[in-house]
């Protein structure tokens, strides 16, 4: 068994402890928690966190030895192969905080030198990661050592979701990252209750294993696209058709189909760029797609000072990309978003919109800065985000959604600042500065709406409902600006939530615009956001 000596600097705690997977009970072994040793004590961790996830933590700054889960704490033991390498990565995360799923992630040396652990089910599972990732640095596919595990004996075709999809998310990004684990046979993607979803066939369950215990809960794109994977029922994909929703990779003979247009190639560049993640689309890009050490860090605007030269770039290809990964852990308020943060917004109907109708749709996806619809071109709107990365985001799920009768369209703009009128220059209230805004979705670093985003559909979350509204008055709410009702469901535990499905997602759209921020009494202004769910 593992008995570990830790020092946790928590206000509740005026002493060192011992912790031990068979014990509860703490014990005094006094010794700062600033002496370097290889075993790092990672805490504050979130409660889904998954080994693969703790991991990735490390892999950047060297190669991760062992790993003691104790989940009932939220916390974990990283073993590094190096003091060095522990040294570097305690210094770097000193000074920038990770954070895994919206949780800021502290870690501190640990009392004790090396880990020793046993057979135990969560130290097998623990063993079983550390097999799978250290496979995908060395280029090495071979399992046997975790064989017994159970790898091997599950269906070789995987059923990912990809949840929190701010950037489009092709077969050939999937493609992609799940060949990096071994031969993909087929690809098939397609939409399923709102969601984005993949179903990928290897030749074997052991390899498929592989991929599942990587990969799930990583991010592909800097804290969104997340994949959920799980075992498909399927054994075998009939994929028919080679094009840009389904391929068989071992049949390039198969015909097209009927395809669908290929995703816009200035917003899939766009995110790339903005986005670091597991993978990166980048003019930087590396070998095998993978962007080398230095363009990762550009990318995530990380600030490495106090990292020994060289400590990304000896981790090589593989290496590369756990630094991705782990950089897509990092809290977006470290994120250096570049490309231009003002959109061009056309072909409005400009007898129903104002900057208050484009502050409040925009602002679902990021916080908007100023607006300003043009004089002498009504139709045609400038809409200032908070940065680069909002702006895509914005313009990757708005463009083309009907808004008051008409298609909006939304480019980036020429103008790199929505200028606002000079004193004495009336524009008839056509400039608006939301600099200061209350209604901010996003202010917040690490801001649970960050999960929620989600595009435009024809159901509503409704939140902030006060206990006194009922599912009547907020069905009267809806009808009385003409939409239709078709659906309504208050949260099971908690009636200060809802869902309201409407006639059309254009119903939708105007419905978001005029109650979002409605008073409802109470102190309780209502919130409303796109659901990816239906009634």
């Amino acid at each position: 068994m593992l008995w570990l000596h830790s020092c946790l600097p928590d206000p509740l705690y005026s002493t060192p402890t011992v912790l031990s997977p068979r014990s509860k009970k703490f014990k005094g072994d006094i010794r700062s928690p600033g002496i370097p040793s290889r075993v790092i004590h990672v805490r504050k961790l979130p409660n889904d966190i998954n080994e693969a996830e703790v991991i990735s933590l490390g892999l950047p700054f060297g190669k991760v030895t062992n790993l003691l889960m104790l989940k009932g704490k939220n916390q974990a033991f990283l073993e590094m192969n190096t003091e060095e390498s522990a040294q570097t990565m305690v210094s770097y995360y000193s000074s920038v905080t990770p954070v895994i799923r919206n949780h800021p992630i502290y870690m501190q040396y640990s009392n004790h030198k090396e880990l020793k652990t046993d057979n135990s089910p969560n130290q097998v599972r623990a063993q079983a990661a550390l097999q799978a990732v250290n496979a995908v640095q060395t280029g090495s596919m071979s399992l046997s050592t975790v064989d017994g595990a159970g790898m091997g004996s599950q269906s070789p075709v995987l059923r990912v979701i990809v949840e929190n999809l701010f950037y489009p998310v092709t077969l050939d990004v999937l493609h992609q990252i799940f060949s990096k684990f071994g031969t993909v046979l087929k690809i098939i993607t397609f939409t399923k209750n709102n969601q984005f979803q993949a179903l990928v066939q290897y030749s074997d369950g052991m390899t498929s294993q592989h991929a599942k215990l990587s990969l799930d809960g990583q991010n592909i794109y800097n804290a969104c696209c997340t994949l959920r994977i799980s075992f498909s029922k399927l054994t075998s994909l009939n994929v028919k058709y080679n094009n840009d929703k389904s391929r068989d990779y071992t049949r390039p003979d198969l015909p097209t189909g009927d395809s669908h247009p290929a995703l816009n190639a200035q917003t899939m560049a766009a995110a790339a760029l903005t986005a670091p993640g597991i993978i990166s689309a980048s003019p930087y890009a590396g070998a095998h797609g993978f962007p080398p050490t230095f363009a990762i860090q550009q990318a995530a605007g990380l600030s490495l000072q106090g990292m020994p030269a060289g400590a990304l770039a000896s981790l090589g290809v593989h290496g590369a990309a756990a630094a991705a990964a782990a950089a897509g852990r990092l809290s977006l308020s470290g994120l250096a978003a570049g490309g231009n943060s003002v959109l061009l917004v056309s072909n409005l109907n400009p007898e129903s919109v104002t900057p208050q109708c484009l502050f409040i749709l925009f602002g679902v996806y990021g916080d908007v800065m100023r607006v300003k619809i043009l004089f002498n071109k009504k139709e045609n709107a400038l809409v200032q985000m908070s940065d680069g990365t909002q702006a895509q985001l914005a313009m990757s799920h708005l463009n083309g959604q009907k808004l008051y009768g008409k298609a909006l369209r939304a480019t980036l703009s020429k103008h790199t600042t929505v200028q606002l009128p000079r004193e004495g220059h009336e524009d008839q209230g056509l400039t608006k500065d939301y600099s200061s805004s209350p209604l901010h979705r996003f202010k917040k670093p690490g801001s649970k709406n960050y999960s929620n985003i989600f595009p435009p559909s024809s159901t509503l979350h409704l939140s902030n409902i006060p206990p006194s509204v009922t599912e009547d008055h907020l069905r009267d709410l809806f009808l009385s600006s003409g939409a239709v009702v078709k659906a309504f469901k208050f949260f099971q535990k908690d009636r200060k939530m809802a869902l309201i499905q409407l006639g059309s997602v254009e119903e939708a759209i105007e419905s978001l615009i005029k109650f979002h921020n409605h008073d409802l009494g109470e102190n309780h202004h209502l919130r409303v956001s796109f659901s990816k769910s239906t009634i």
